[in-house]
């Protein structure tokens, strides 16, 4: 199996329900988990009616209600997602103008290619297509990634040697700058 096909097998993991994936075929193997791995039912349940208020990704329309798990949580519930709504949405307004640099593979994020080197790009920095901008390692290789945009950088999302997940961004960059 190559890279491109266990890229491929990622994205499709990541649209379906399942939290963990093996497979095995002669001397390889591969065991994919997802960040759901481990919960169980329960704690889903009780996790998934706050996320579906909080973490707004998509305009809200003036009919939305939002409706509470239990009738004792009903007025906290209701004033956070009233006062939580206008701030999202003046975030969403601030970096609407920003490209996203995400990370096309799972792996450990790193900003420079060794410890005692300086960072590949710091913020302020003019970024053109074609730019290595960090390296994510994945099973033991260091993977430059290359920016597809060009502009200014804005914002690191990321912190350094953290781990990052398949599409998760990495930096935000002003196409104007």
């Amino acid at each position: 199996m190559d890279f491109k096909e266990i890229t491929d097998l990622i994205k499709l993991i990541n649209k379906t329900d399942l939290t963990e994936f093996k497979m095995k075929d002669g001397d390889f193997e591969l065991q994919i988990r997802t960040k759901d791995y481990g919960k169980n039912k329960t704690q889903t349940l009780v996790t998934a009616p706050q996320q579906s208020i909080v973490p707004i990704q998509a305009p809200i329309s003036q009919s939305f209600t939002p409706t509470p798990a239990a009738p004792v949580a009903e007025t906290p519930v209701v004033s956070e997602s009233t006062t939580s709504v206008p701030a999202k949405e003046s975030k969403e307004e601030e970096t609407t103008n920003y490209i996203e640099i995400k990370s096309p593979i799972v792996g450990t994020f790193y900003r420079a290619s060794s410890p005692d080197k300086p960072p590949y790009v710091k913020v302020g920095d003019t970024i053109e297509v074609g730019d290595v901008v960090c390296i994510v390692e994945a099973m033991k290789l260091f993977n430059e990634i290359e920016s597809e945009v060009r502009g200014k950088l804005v914002k690191v999302m990321v912190e350094d040697a953290q781990p990052v997940e398949y599409d998760q961004v990495l930096y935000l960059v002003d196409p104007n700058g």
